[in-house]
């Protein structure tokens, strides 16, 4: 059996595949991976390699007679990369060659519903949901449309949203590097967040708008809270820290209030994985693709019920 020290904890996250309509991000039906990913299988190196400011290689693993992505991010060549002999202390540099690189590696598995994607990311380093969505739209594996990946959020959270009569307070910090992930928002909060960036530049922004209680501000706290669902969809992309406290109307006409993190609804959770089998054999992709597997059929009435709910 596996040791506990092969048994690294992973998390297993879930996107949805959608397409960028004039800036709008509309799901659409359910695209034919199946048909992609056995098109890629015979595909040359240079027809799933997508070279940008980072390089993706696409390569297919078939589990169980069913296809699967392993997408790997190519580590650059000055990368500082070393050897360490546990028994001795001894190490050596690592250097690639011309003919042999190093690659960072998640596992990715497309659902036969919703154009849901489980992801597990190999390391930190890994490919993210952003490479595969550069990946994808680089190759144009489907070529009429343009696809963005985002998060599938739970529905339980999406629906406070949508009830809610109002926005008293919210509170975003956007880190370095992440707001790009707001460049297709059009609320104020993302503008406000965009500007700040341009006018700094590389920064970590907070920012907390509070309105007063009372009748007079209900016009604000709506508008508010309509900024703060035009953001929702990628606040766990964007933001390292994202609530709100919503104001919902009561039947007697009070208000009541209820504080929500926009960060923590994305539809997550974590697994075990497997480095090698009871003989010393490496079973990491196997042990990802039944791990993803796994969660997805614990989790599938919940995914459904988020992708398949109106087109938005």
């Amino acid at each position: 059996m596996a040791s506990l020290r092969n048994m690294r904890e992973r998390t297993v996250a879930f996107f949805e595949i959608v397409k960028n309509a004039s800036g709008e991000q509309v799901r659409m039906p359910q695209l034919d991976w199946d048909g992609a990913l056995s098109s890629l299988a015979t595909a040359s190196l240079q027809e799933r390699m997508v070279d940008k400011e980072l390089t993706f290689v696409g390569s297919v693993a078939t589990v169980d007679e069913q296809d699967h992505l392993l997408l790997h991010r190519v580590k650059d060549s000055n990368e500082w990369l070393s050897l360490m002999d546990w028994s001795t202390g001894e190490w050596r540099e690592l250097e690639q060659n011309a003919s042999r690189g190093f690659v960072d590696t998640s596992a990715i598995c497309f659902l036969p519903f919703g154009n849901v994607v489980g992801i597990m990311q190999g390391s930190v380093s890994a490919p993210t949901h952003k490479s595969l969505e550069t990946w994808l739209n680089e190759l144009r594996l489907f070529p009429d449309v343009d696809l963005v990946a985002r998060p599938v959020l739970s529905k339980a959270e999406v629906e406070r949203l949508a009830t809610a009569h109002g926005a008293s307070r919210i509170e975003i910090k956007i880190g370095n590097h992440k707001v790009s992930a707001l460049r297709d928002r059009v609320g104020r909060l993302a503008k406000f967040l965009r500007v700040a960036h341009e006018a700094y530049g590389d920064i970590s922004v907070t920012m907390i708008i509070s309105v007063p209680r009372g009748k007079a501000l209900a016009e604000h706290r709506q508008a508010l809270l309509d900024d703060l669902r035009d953001i929702a969809p990628v606040a766990p992309d964007a933001a390292e820290r994202a609530r709100a406290k919503l104001v919902f109307a009561e039947a007697n006409g009070a208000e009541r209030s209820r504080l929500v993190e926009l960060t923590e609804h994305h539809i997550t959770a974590k697994r075990r994985v497997s480095a090698v089998d009871e003989q010393g054999n490496s079973i990491r992709i196997l042990s990802a693709v039944d791990a993803i597997l796994g969660v997805a059929a614990e989790h599938e009435s919940e995914l459904r019920a988020v992708v398949e709910a109106a087109q938005t």
